[in-house]
């Protein structure tokens, strides 16, 4: 029979809204649809959070046994995902994305939804961690349920937050969005270097390690 932890489920549940941080996430996911209709953001908007809890699902139900199977570490995977989002924090610096969609037919859109809005964005390395180690904190069924549950909410909110991000495009206008995504797009090569030194860290270099 399960029993409910208080204390547990509000660590659990405060862990994973700091980490994954909804609200932090819709201006990017705003510059990263740039251009598209409401139904189209929608659509991509539950995509990311379907996959992003897929994912978070996996790695608490099977934890480090899933990267180790693999042979790859938490280090490592911080890195690939800091690489790859500062490609596409070049993307938002440079226009590429709004340029490629332009060349594109209606039938082939520049789909961010797994990439990077899923991962790394919602189920990055952060999020990834704080599953595997809230449910190591309290082995068994009632762990893995509070933990599964709590995301569950969490990302319930994220999807509802990013499916009204298209109100402050239409609140601002299209002269702060591009000044917008310019600056978004810097914060996030800082933010990718940062994934990038924090594995490199781990790894035994960067600095503060002897």
């Amino acid at each position: 029979m399960l029993t409910l932890d208080t204390a547990y489920m509000i660590t659990a549940l405060v862990t994973m809204f700091v980490v994954i941080d909804p609200i932090a996430i819709a201006p990017l996911f705003l510059a990263l649809t740039r251009g598209m209709s409401p139904a189209q953001r929608r659509l991509i908007a539950w995509r990311g959070v379907f996959v992003a809890g897929l994912v978070l699902a996996v790695f608490a139900a099977f934890g480090e046994a899933v990267l180790g199977f693999i042979g790859i570490s938490m280090p490592a995977f911080r890195v690939a995902g800091g690489i790859l989002l500062f490609i596409t924090a070049l993307d938002m610096l440079f226009e590429r994305r709004t340029k490629r969609r332009e060349d594109q037919t209606e039938d082939d859109h520049d789909d961010p939804s797994v990439f990077p809005i899923a991962i790394p964005l919602i189920a990055g390395p952060g999020a990834i961690a704080s599953v595997i180690l809230l449910t190591s904190e309290k082995p068994g069924a009632e762990g893995l349920i509070t933990v599964l549950a709590i995301t569950a909410l969490t990302l319930v909110v994220m999807g509802l937050v990013l499916q009204a991000s298209g109100a402050l495009e239409r609140a601002i206008g299209k002269s702060a969005i591009n000044v917008l995504t310019r600056l978004l797009g810097m914060l996030l090569a800082a933010l990718s270097v940062q994934f990038v030194l924090d594995g490199l860290s781990a790894f035994g270099f960067g600095p503060g390690v002897g």
